[in-house]
């Protein structure tokens, strides 16, 4: 077979799972590969690359995250050349006709509905399908899977899911001929350590979290002994601080490591406070390359945007050894951490989960500073297979022989929990898939009304349905199961409002339901409408920014209410959105269906700014917004105002079209086009 030459090519031995997986895809099968972290999915994805490219088709690798699709690009590209590699994440786009694009999934979601030509693409990896079940975008794999092309095989890479059966047993209802292939074997053991702080002898301890006896692994009996001891009227144990953390591995030799923490403002403490504490990680060699590459990584931004990024706090941090990861850092900082700990430069990186998301950042220890999250509305413990997916990083193959797994002592967690939540597992695989606006009018386009009710009846949250609905569960034969009644009466729901507002007549799109196919935006329906009321037409670019900005932005808990908006025309526009969200949110609630999200103005201002070339210094000089929340939404607004151009020239508004396009000139510059490719 071909892909045997691709596994002979390696200088290591590839895993059995691996050639199993390859061979299928080269007999022309969809596969499910379904393995821990670290153990090598990807390897599986670039044989399918391999396969294409001898056979002269195309090969699309979709990932759900911009920051992964470009780690991916960077790989890939100084595999098979950066001449037959594309990218194309909404806001940008790189050599899209390549043989080899990398994408995110929504992208190629798009692709499918606007009828591009996908007739060369034999193969689409998508990677972290387990996505699906993220109940704001996990809609998307699954409209991916239903609508490609039959022709394409689909490679399917997930995480350790505990139904990975029932999920191929419906893939192979959509696609045919499909495969699961499963590895639970972790190619580096984990050990799980628990550590705490004593008083009495000043030294943090680390202990097994597990020991082996002869009934296997159980937690280990002397944790809760050490703990019931008693230290007269001062409590003997508690949390260890950070710092000590850091210097115990370090003395223990067991850095690199990645310190999850829940919060921003968590981690560029911890790193500020490891650096106070004169903590020294690395030796003068390894300074000086550090501040090579960062300096290399940065060489594209201007030094006054450096200093307004707080550059040299960040590079005194680098030189130690030590940094910080988080969604508030630029593009540029978070590549140059990434690249540096992956070369065992940095030796502690105190990061938020979203590192755990895809991200390629194998460590020997993973520390988790406490096994509770705040979700937004409320704290809840960690389940064991997200503590299997944050210490999946524990572990570098092909260096380690064991990862390290360290849980951190908590007086408000007992051991019985944290044990439980330690044990390692998954979690299934759950649908959220749910029709949008944008669907509805894109199956009004492509399919009969019957077509289109059999493909949401073709979901995996039917296919779930209906398999709870043969167990014994009290359903009385023949009655529908309850989600799909509720996703048919939903769609149906959904329609009538379309309908009524003049988006659908008789099954067939209207300018508005056309207009809203090339509008992908959660709050897509009432950004047609404000379009075809006429309310952005008056306004010029950097107040049409400033508006579309209050479509993407998404405050943080702590976020100042915003006071007024820049202008009277702007003021007036802004007026007249509230007005019509308002009569839309009506109008969904009369329908019983989910109100649209409600347009924030918090960063019109920042967007105006920008759009008049105000400098980014004077911009956050407050310290209101994260440079990288900036930048990230910035860069929504220009995806969106590249959908605003193409739904005026759906309507024929060339003014508006015009405009659009000024805007995006306007805001692409700086730092926010330096965050284009991260």
């Amino acid at each position: 077979m071909r892909v045997h030459t691709f596994f002979e090519s390696l200088p290591f031995t590839a895993d059995p799972y691996q050639v199993l997986a390859a061979e299928m895809v080269e007999m022309g099968r969809s596969v499910v590969v379904t393995a821990p972290t670290g153990a090598g999915k990807t390897l599986i994805a670039e044989a399918a690359i391999h396969l294409s490219l001898a056979n002269r088709r195309r090969v699309f690798y979709t990932t759900p995250l911009k920051a992964l699709s470009n780690q991916k690009f960077r790989d890939f590209g100084a595999v098979h050349g950066s001449d037959r590699v594309g990218l194309l994440t909404g806001d940008n786009t790189i050599n899209r006709d390549a043989p080899v694009v990398v994408m995110t999934t929504e992208v190629l979601r798009n692709m499918i509905y606007s009828g591009s030509d996908l007739s060369q693409v034999d193969t689409v990896v998508l990677d972290e399908v387990h996505y699906l079940q993220d109940r704001f975008r996990g809609a998307v794999w699954e409209e991916v899977i239903i609508h490609a092309p039959p022709h394409i095989r689909l490679v399917c890479l997930s995480a350790t899911v505990s139904n990975a059966a029932e999920f191929t047993d419906w893939l192979r209802t959509r696609r045919g001929p499909t495969e699961l292939v499963v590895e639970e074997h972790r190619p580096v053991r984990l050990e799980r350590w628990w550590s705490v702080w004593d008083r009495f002898e000043r030294e943090v301890h680390l202990l097994p979290l597990y020991m082996e006896t002869s009934g296997g692994m159980k937690p280990n009996a002397a944790i809760p002994r050490l703990l019931a001891r008693r230290g007269g009227r001062r409590r003997r144990f508690s949390t260890p601080r950070r710092t000590s953390v850091v210097e115990r591995l370090a003395f223990l030799e067991l850095l690199p490591a990645i310190y999850f923490l829940f919060s921003r403002a968590g981690c560029d403490d911890a790193a500020d406070r490891t650096v106070a504490a004169g903590i020294r990680l690395t030796d003068d060699a390894e300074r000086d390359e550090i501040r090579r590459r960062a300096e290399k990584g940065t060489a594209h931004l201007d030094w006054s945007d450096l200093r307004t990024l707080g550059h040299d706090r960040w590079l005194a941090r680098l030189e130690r050894g030590v940094a910080a990861h988080h969604a508030g850092l630029v593009p540029a900082f978070k590549e140059v951490v990434e690249q540096l700990f992956c070369d065992g430069l940095i030796k502690v990186v105190f990061a938020t989960e979203t590192l755990a998301l895809g991200i390629n950042m194998p460590a020997r220890t993973v520390v988790l500073d406490r096994l509770s999250r705040f979700t937004g509305e409320t704290h809840e413990l960690l389940l064991p297979g997200e503590f299997t997916q944050l210490t999946g990083r524990a572990g570098r193959r092909g260096i380690d022989t064991v990862g390290h797994g360290v849980v951190l002592h908590s007086p408000f967690v007992p051991f019985k929990r944290m044990a439980s939540i330690a044990r390692l597992g998954s979690h299934p695989l759950r649908s959220s898939f749910r029709p949008t606006y944008n669907m509805l009018v894109n199956l009004v386009a492509n399919y009969s009304r019957r077509q289109a009710e059999r493909l949401l009846a073709a979901s995996f949250a039917e296919f779930q349905d209906r398999r709870l609905k043969g167990r014994p569960r009290g359903n009385r034969p023949g009655r529908r199961s309850p989600r799909r009644s509720t996703l048919l009466e939903r769609f149906d729901r959904s329609r009538r409002l379309l309908e009524q507002r003049g988006h659908i007549r008789d099954w067939t799109l209207e300018p508005g339901g056309e207009t809203l196919r090339v509008v992908y935006n959660d709050s897509g329906l009432l950004l047609v409408e404000a379009i075809r009321s006429g309310i952005l037409d008056e306004l010029r670019a950097p107040e049409l920014a400033a508006l579309l900005s209050a479509f993407v932005y998404e405050p943080r808990r702590d976020a100042e209410e915003a006071e007024g908006l820049p202008t009277e025309p702007l003021e007036d526009a802004w007026s007249r959105l509230v007005e019509l969200a308002e009569d839309l949110a009506a109008a969904e609630e009369r329908l019983r269906l989910p109100v649209t999200r409600f347009p924030h103005p918090g960063f019109a201002w920042l967007a105006y700014a920008w759009a008049l070339r105000i400098d980014l210094e004077e911009l956050l000089d407050e310290g209101s917004l994260a440079a990288g929340d900036f930048v990230r939404t910035t860069r929504s607004v220009l995806d969106l105002l590249r959908q605003v151009g193409d739904a005026a020239r759906v309507l024929g508004k060339g003014e508006l079209e015009r405009a659009a396009g000024r805007a995006r000139s306007g805001i692409d510059r700086g730092i926010v086009t330096a965050g284009g490719v991260i």
